[in-house]
């Protein structure tokens, strides 16, 4: 599995003219799932993004997790992250989980995500969504239109296969 992760003051994603989720300060990420990913690979990364300390502390320094500042996270869906680019200019989709596959793991990341969020107190921030939503989400395979002000700016790459 691949994430973007971007610290922002606000990100929206609307479906349909609509919108389906969205966060004032916190991360927007981007979820990609790949061939042969699995649970460990999503719990991993849904740890990793917790725990990232991405938030300035009251000297300005990048030093403090999600958790400490009353994020929340915006997570959304999108295969093109496992793009093969090394033949020619077409990207290639190959590595894509497919459809139920990709699905589960995007929401067991999301879930588990959301379950460390609120097990780290998350649920007593007057900020905070409400306890079991902890993480706001786009629509599994919509075409969506996602807006965001990254804040810094900061994006930070992960991927489980390489866990740098």
């Amino acid at each position: 599995m691949r994430i973007v992760i971007q610290r922002v003051t606000e990100a929206a994603v609307r479906v349909d003219g609509r919108t389906v989720g969205s966060v004032g300060r916190g991360m927007m990420v981007l979820v990609g799932v790949e061939n042969g990913d699995g649970e460990a690979d999503a719990r991993w990364l849904a740890e990793k993004t917790a725990a990232l300390r991405i938030f300035d502390d009251e000297n300005g320094v990048m030093n403090l997790p999600i958790t400490a500042v009353g994020g929340r996270v915006l997570a959304i869906s999108q295969f093109t992250l496992t793009a093969s680019t090394r033949r020619g200019n077409r990207p290639s989709y190959i590595r894509a989980a497919r459809g139920d596959e990709a699905r589960t793991l995007y929401q067991y990341y999301c879930d588990h995500l959301s379950a460390l969020l609120n097990d780290a107190g998350f649920e007593n921030d007057s900020h905070a969504p409400t306890p079991g939503n902890a993480v706001e989400q786009g629509i599994f395979g919509a075409d969506m239109a996602v807006s965001l002000t990254n804040d810094g700016p900061v994006t930070i790459i992960i991927d489980s296969r390489l866990k740098e």
